[in-house]
C-alpha cells in the first residue's frame, strides 16, 4: 500500500473499544498507512462503535454525516458493536463504504487493499455464534496507562443488555500471551495496565490456541503480580458474583495490584435485579463491598448502575438509592435505560418515561458527586503514590494515585510517567 495513505480512527464506548482502535491503528501503520488526528482530512476514517445505548448509535450517523461534509472523498469504515448488531442499517448511511463485523475487523488492512471509493458499500459480517478466536489488544497512546484485553464476549444474557449479540460468548487469551503482551508493554515503557473484557472475571473460558485452557482470573491475578517492569495493576471491572474473597484478599496484599475495584450492581432492588437476570442479589453486592473496606479501608469502589429500567417504580428507585447512600463505595457510573432491539427487556412492562429516567439519573450523578467528595476527604493528609500522565493541559497536569484519587499540579516534564509521593 502506499506509504502516503492516511487514516483517522474514533472510538466510541468502552475500554475494551479503545484497546482495539490502538491495536487497528498500529497494524494499518505497519502496512504503510500514517495515522493523523481525526478532525484533518484523512484518506480512510475507522470509526469503531458502541451500542450500549441509543446515543451511541446517533453518534456514529452524525459522526459520517461531518465526514461527508468535509471529506466526501474519504473511505468510511465501520466497524465495532453497532457494525455487528445492525450492519445493514449501517450500510444504508450515505458515505460508509465498508462495514466490518466482529469478525472481521482485525482483517482491517485487508479489507482496504481490496476496495476503493466507489465501489458498492461493502458488509462483513457473520453469525456471531461462529467467533471462536480472541485477537488481543492494547492501547499505547501514551506510555503512562494502557488497557490490555484479555477476555472477549459473555456468556450471561441479561435482558437489557446486547454483548452477547455483538461479541459473542465468552473466550479469553492465555496467560502465556497476555504475559507476552506484559512484556512489549514493559519495555515501551508503560507503568500502568488495566485489565480490561467484557465479563473480566470470566477469564479462561473459551480457547485461544485451539483448545481449552484451565485457567481461571485468579491463576492471571497471581501470574501478573510476579511481572517485573510494571509498577501497577488495575482490574478495570469484575461481576460482584465472579469477585471471589481470595481476589478481594490477593490485592490487600499485593504491592502491584491497586486498590480499586469498580463492581457493576445496575440496581440496588432485588425485584429489578431478578427482571434484569442479574446473577446476584443486593446482599450479595454488600457483601463484597463489606469484605473488601474491612481489608482495605483506603479502597476505592466504582459502580455501574441503569435507571428507569421497565417496571422500575418510585419505590423501586428509592430502593436503589437508598441502597447506594448507604453503601461505603466511591462513586458512580450512571446509565440511563435504552431500549435496545432484540432484548427481553423490551417485553417488560410499564415503560419509564424518559423525562424520569433522566430525574433519576441526575439524582445518582449528584450522589456520586458527594459520594467521591467524603472519599477523597477521608484521604486529606495522607501520602500516596500518584502516578503522573504526559499531557500537558493548559500548564496542568494530572494523575491518579493507587486508590484512584485525581490529583492536579502545574505540569513539570520530569513528573511524567513517573511515581511520585504526594500529600493529598
Amino acid at each position: 500500500m502506499s506509504s502516503t495513505k492516511t487514516v483517522a480512527f474514533h472510538t466510541l464506548g468502552c475500554k475494551l473499544n479503545f484497546s482495539e482502535t490502538s491495536t487497528l491503528s498500529r497494524s494499518l501503520e505497519a502496512e504503510g498507512f500514517r495515522k493523523i488526528g481525526f478532525d484533518e482530512h484523512a484518506d480512510v476514517y475507522v470509526i469503531n462503535t458502541c451500542s450500549v445505548t441509543d446515543n451511541a448509535d446517533k453518534e456514529c450517523r452524525q459522526i459520517v454525516r461531518r465526514i461527508n461534509r468535509r471529506s466526501p472523498e474519504s473511505l468510511v469504515v465501520i466497524t465495532g458493536c453497532y457494525a455487528q448488531l445492525k450492519p445493514e442499517e449501517i450500510a444504508s448511511i450515505e458515505g460508509v463504504d465498508l462495514v466490518l463485523g466482529a469478525a472481521e475487523k482485525f482483517n482491517l488492512a485487508r479489507h482496504l487493499s481490496e476496495f476503493k471509493k466507489g465501489d458498492s458499500t461493502k458488509i462483513c459480517s457473520c453469525d456471531i455464534e461462529a467467533i471462536e478466536g480472541f485477537n488481543s489488544s492494547y492501547s499505547l497512546n501514551d506510555r503512562t496507562r494502557t488497557f490490555l484485553k484479555v477476555q472477549d464476549g459473555c456468556d450471561y444474557n441479561c435482558t437489557f443488555c446486547t454483548i452477547p449479540l455483538a461479541r459473542g460468548h465468552s473466550r479469553s487469551d492465555s496467560i502465556a500471551n497476555v504475559l507476552r503482551n506484559v512484556a512489549e508493554l514493559a519495555n515501551a515503557g508503560t507503568k500502568e495496565i488495566v485489565l480490561t473484557g467484557i465479563n473480566l472475571g470470566d477469564f479462561g473460558k473459551g480457547n485461544a490456541g485451539g483448545k481449552m485452557k484451565e485457567e481461571n482470573f485468579f491463576d492471571l491475578v497471581q501470574e501478573l503480580d510476579k511481572v517485573k517492569g510494571i509498577e501497577r495493576f488495575r482490574i478495570s471491572s469484575i461481576e460482584p458474583n465472579l469477585l471471589t474473597n481470595e481476589i478481594i484478599e490477593f490485592v490487600a496484599r499485593s504491592q502491584k495490584f491497586m486498590p480499586h475495584f469498580h463492581i457493576p450492581l445496575q440496581s440496588g432492588s432485588d425485584e429489578i435485579l431478578g427482571k434484569m437476570r442479574r446473577r446476584y442479589r443486593s446482599d450479595l453486592y454488600a457483601e463484597r463491598v463489606a469484605a473488601i473496606k474491612k481489608i482495605m479501608p483506603h479502597c476505592c469502589i466504582g459502580v455501574d448502575v441503569i435507571v428507569g429500567f421497565p417496571s422500575e417504580s418510585d419505590a423501586l428507585f428509592q430502593e436503589t438509592y437508598q441502597f447506594l447512600l448507604d453503601l461505603d463505595i466511591s462513586y458512580l457510573h450512571v446509565f440511563t435505560y435504552s431500549e435496545r432491539a432484540d432484548t427481553q427487556a423490551l417485553e417488560i412492562k410499564p415503560v419509564v418515561p424518559i423525562p424520569i429516567r433522566n430525574e433519576r439519573n441526575k439524582l445518582l450523578r449528584q450522589l456520586s458527586f458527594r459520594k467521591m467528595k467524603v472519599f477523597e476527604a477521608q484521604h486529606e493528609g495522607t501520602t500516596r503514590k500518584v502516578l503522573f500522565e504526559s499531557a500537558d493541559k493548559k500548564g496542568m497536569m494530572e494523575g491518579y494515585t493507587d486508590n484512584y484519587i485525581k490529583v492536579q499540579t502545574p505540569y513539570k516534564a520530569e513528573w511524567t510517567n513517573n511515581l511520585i509521593d504526594w500529600k493529598l
